[in-house]
């Protein structure tokens, strides 16, 4: 039997082909017109993308470093912060955090849940320097309320500031980043946007651009303010990734192309498709007997349990030797209970289609059991039709 490789992990993600071709092409120096052109351009329509008026920063590094710059920018030693965590992502908060001296609250929720906002509205005193969240914890499965925690945390004042990691949010989750009130809200290439790992980004309030005037953290490579400084003419502070530049912006266009020319209706579409194809997903696990993980799930991708007495990695193994399909296991303690299925990016209708089919294959020989062919695609195929059918509704 023929077998291509396919991801279907929350990252990274299957690649563009436009991009893909326009990284491999991809030679201008970084101190030249053409570059500086490009660059422009992409910081511009990365704002549509993110769908902000705030400057956005691309920097050359994983979604990790973003993480940190925030910390270190926006913190000074024994500063008072928040961190909201769930899992895996939302410990790294706590980690880095610590790792500047900072004076860090834990609000902690069971994996695979999410937070009460009146546990979040009692931890958020005057004092609170900021507060760190995932939009989607993706170790997980869950989504957590934004709209909700920006809320609470405007309501503070302008003295708490608010950052989200949005890694695998954004492009997955629809977001009013400047009405809410988010402060500093962070991305990574190998998600939504369909590139290979290498590039973060944020996008940055005036509320935190003054607090980076008075925050003592050591910082260098991720001084926000010298790379705010050389964005404005057009160049990075330091050497940037080119040909990840190029196949962002190749991305981008694909992106636009979705909004028939508006990207920031493109941006629109890409969310909606993840959506959708986290609701077929959903469908058809449950149609099969299983369990989902989550009790908020993200449109990113589904974390779906194991069924009882099959360990995770079996599955995900299944996946791999069958079909040459990866997906991703349980991290951490829940490695062996829970595998993962992403829909960030570039994933559409048949990849859905494609492998709710083979989950209903892998699940017969990991347990042995018989598995009703056909239940989990004909799941995902209703919720297929009924969002068809509302789309047409909304044509006419």
């Amino acid at each position: 039997m023929l077998r291509k490789n396919r991801l279907f992990t929350p990252g990274p993600t299957p690649l563009l082909p436009a991009a893909q071709t326009a990284m491999a092409s991809f030679t201008a120096h970084h101190r030249t017109a053409d570059f500086r052109a490009l660059f422009q351009r992409v910081l511009a329509d990365m704002k549509e993308f993110i769908g902000t008026k705030n400057d956005v920063l691309v920097q050359a590094c994983s979604g990790t470093g973003v993480m940190e710059a925030s910390v270190s920018n926006l913190t000074s030693p024994g500063d008072k912060v928040l961190v909201l965590t769930a899992g895996k992502f939302g410990e790294r908060w706590t980690g880095l955090a610590k790792a500047f001296g900072c004076n860090v609250d834990v609000l902690s929720a069971p994996y695979g849940e999410t937070f009460s906002l009146e546990d979040i509205r009692a931890r958020i005193t005057p004092d609170v320097r900021a507060v760190f969240v995932q939009a989607t914890e993706s170790s997980t499965g869950a989504r957590h309320d934004v709209r909700g925690i920006a809320k609470i945390v405007r309501a503070n004042g302008d003295d708490t500031l608010l950052v989200v990691d949005a890694i695998t949010g954004l492009g997955t989750t629809h977001f009013d980043v400047d009405g809410w009130g988010v402060d500093v809200i962070i991305g990574g290439s190998q998600k939504a946007l369909m590139i290979p790992p290498g590039l973060a980004y944020c996008a940055v309030s005036e509320r935190a651009w003054r607090r980076m005037d008075t925050t003592t953290s050591p910082r260098y490579y991720f001084d926000l303010r010298k790379e705010r400084k050389s964005a404005a003419k057009g160049e990075s502070a330091y050497t940037p990734a080119t040909s990840l530049f190029a196949a962002l912006g190749a991305a981008l266009g694909f992106v636009r192309g979705m909004g028939n020319g508006d990207l920031a209706k493109g941006r629109e579409a890409l969310v909606d498709n993840a959506e959708l194809c986290a609701e077929m997903t959903r469908a058809g696990a449950q149609a099969l007997g299983l369990k989902l993980y989550a009790a908020s799930p993200a449109a990113a991708l589904t974390a779906i349990c194991s069924p009882e007495g099959i360990d995770s990695g079996m599955i995900v193994k299944e996946f791999r030797e069958t079909f040459d399909a990866v997906v991703a296991n349980g991290q951490g303690e829940m490695k062996g209970q829970l595998f993962r299925i992403a829909h960030i990016g570039y994933y559409d209708y048949l990849d859905t289609i494609g492998i709710l089919g083979a989950l209903e294959h892998v699940l017969g020989r990991v347990t042995g059991k018989t598995v009703a062919y056909g239940a989990a695609v004909r799941a995902a195929q209703e919720v297929y039709a009924r969002g068809l059918s509302k789309r047409q509704l909304v044509g006419a």
